[in-house]
Formats: structure tokens, C-alpha cells, sequence
């Protein structure tokens, strides 16, 4: 018998016309998540004296799930609905040159962040690309007082000089690896894998 931890994944490749199938090991299940999620809102709180300023903005897809939640849990502690937004950052993408000619572009919902504490939300930190869009794109649509980033794991390998100040899980990966996080409202399970492409 192999590994327990170890799964068969299947996925459909951008711009492929297979499946690729990847070996993984699960790194978070449901209650890992939500106990990461919990210690990431008590820390936004605590750094940030409670949630009046506070402005959540969920990076898309995954992003916006986990803002939601992270959401629930400050209002649960608090007593306090903090407002939410999602941001979809395609069109601010360095390697947009490189994507199709006619990229799916999704809504960006936001409240006002003027003057606000704007804590984005990702699930994955890699090499920084992701969260350098974000940021020109959140300074497009106002002038936050500060911006912080929330994420729940963070794999290393930054190309940018961006760290997030939240971290649910710190993953060492090598380069042939990747991180899938599966959420429930997007994938139908909560859990992340780290997984490599089998020979």
C-alpha cells in the first residue's frame, strides 16, 4: 500500500488538449484551513487594533472564497461585517503578451478603500507577480491608507520584492512542484495539495 497522503490528481491544462495527471500529497485538509483562517483573522485584528478601517478585497478566484470566510470569522470575533470586495487582475498581468488574445476578464467589485486599511486576500504566494497586480490595480480604484496581504500558504521562489504579513502555511517547494488549493465553493472540497507532475 502507498502513502495515504499521496493522490492521483487529473486536471485540465490552459491551452492543452489532455489531461495531465499529477501525483500529490495533501498539506491542509477541511479543519487545517479553517484553524489557519481563524489564526490569520485574530493576527489582522490584533495588528490592526480591531476592524473598524478594515477593507477585505479577495484576489480572483480563489482569493475572493477565502475573504468571505476570513470575513465571517472577524465578524464572528468582532461584531463587526467588514467590507468586502473582489478583484479580478488580468488585465494587469506582466504576461498578459503571453496569454490568449482574448483573456477572460471577470468583475471587480469594490467598496470604497479611501483612506482605508486594505488586507488582499490570495490563496497561493509565489513568486509575487500575482500580488504586484494586484496592488496596481487596488491603487487604480482608490488611495488606500495601507495595504497588507493575507494568503493561506506561501511556497517561496519571490521574484518581486513582496512579502505577505498573513500566512496560514509556509511550504518549501522545489520548482517542478505546485501548490492546487481546492476550496469548497469553487472545487467542491476544501484541501491543499502539493504536487508534482508524474514521470
Amino acid at each position: 500500500m502507498g502513502d495515504p497522503s499521496l493522490v492521483r490528481v487529473a486536471f485540465f491544462m490552459a491551452g492543452s488538449s489532455g489531461v495531465s495527471t499529477l501525483t500529490g500529497r495533501v498539506l491542509l485538509g477541511r479543519e487545517e484551513i479553517r484553524r489557519a483562517l481563524t489564526r490569520i483573522a485574530h493576527e489582522i485584528l490584533e495588528r490592526n487594533r480591531g476592524a473598524e478601517q478594515l477593507v477585505l478585497v479577495g484576489v480572483r478566484t480563489r482569493g475572493a472564497p477565502l475573504a468571505e470566510r476570513l470575513a465571517r470569522l472577524i465578524a464572528q470575533l468582532e461584531g463587526v461585517r467588514v467590507p468586502l470586495g473582489q478583484l479580478d487582475i488580468t488585465l494587469y498581468r506582466d504576461d498578459l503578451s503571453q496569454r490568449p488574445l482574448r483573456p477572460l476578464v471577470g468583475p471587480s467589485v469594490l467598496p470604497d478603500l479611501t483612506d482605508r486599511i486594505v488586507v488582499l486576500v490570495d490563496d497561493v504566494l509565489f513568486t509575487g507577480r500575482t500580488t504586484r497586480a494586484a496592488l496596481d490595480a487596488v491603487m487604480d480604484y482608490g488611495r488606500p491608507r495601507a495595504i497588507q496581504l493575507a494568503v493561506l500558504v506561501d511556497r517561496g521562489h519571490r521574484e518581486l520584492p513582496i512579502r505577505a504579513d498573513y500566512v496560514g502555511k509556509n511550504v518549501p517547494t522545489a520548482r517542478d512542484e505546485q501548490i492546487r488549493v481546492q476550496l469548497e465553493e469553487v472545487d467542491g472540497v476544501d484541501e491543499v495539495l502539493i504536487v508534482r507532475r508524474a514521470p
